[in-house]
């Protein structure tokens, strides 16, 4: 290996040291569902600006303070997660035009303090920096002012930059999400500005 390519290495490593680390949240635990395919794009897209991991909350049981002295383990990994991130961006369906409850009940545990002698303390999601995109046939508006809402009320960062995609027709037939291009120059001004917000 020459000096320039053990200086380009140094450089690349640096790079990749420096880069931050965004935690996505897929709303929909359906395999292959269309929001996972537009965190796809959204991945593509942050490709080489940021470090990007997906958070397996599918094991996450309904919140109740009865399981909080025994902090479940699928929990406890998912906070692990939220923790280590310098963002969080979530990838929401939209269910009666509506937050999905499964999503509430995720941040719900989120939110909760991890010191539980100071109920008011200091969560997983406390100062990250959050943001969401929706994909579903409806219902965008009012699923997004509900995150407007709650994000904030539980103490994120929340970059009000915000992607809604239409699930394209033919899609329900063959499984794949097609977003359209403004679609996509939107996500991409979306990743700006949620990079902006952490740097």
């Amino acid at each position: 290996m020459s000096i320039l390519d053990t200086i380009k290495n140094i450089f690349k490593k640096e790079e990749e040291i420096q880069m931050k680390n965004i935690l996505f949240v897929v709303g929909s635990l359906r395999e292959g569902s269309f929001n996972h395919q537009q965190a796809q794009n959204a991945e593509k897209i942050l490709e080489g600006k940021a470090n990007v991991t997906y958070l397996d909350w599918s094991q996450v049981p309904v919140f109740s303070q009865d399981l909080e002295g025994q902090t479940p383990e699928a929990v406890k990994a998912a906070r692990e997660a939220v923790l280590a991130a310098d963002a969080v961006w979530f990838f929401s369906p939209v269910y009666n035009f509506a937050i999905p409850g499964s999503v509430k009940n995720l941040i719900d545990w989120l939110s909760r303090a991890l010191d539980l002698s100071d109920t008011t303390g200091v969560s997983a999601l406390q100062d990250k920096v959050t943001t969401v995109s929706l994909v579903a046939n409806g219902g965008h508006e009012q699923a997004a002012d509900q995150y407007r809402s709650l994000l904030p009320f539980v103490r994120t960062q929340f970059v009000d930059e915000l992607t809604f995609a239409r699930v394209n027709d033919s899609a329900w037939a063959d499984g794949k999400f097609i977003a359209e291009e403004d679609v996509l120059a939107q996500l991409t001004k979306q990743a700006d500005a949620l990079l902006a917000a952490i740097n």
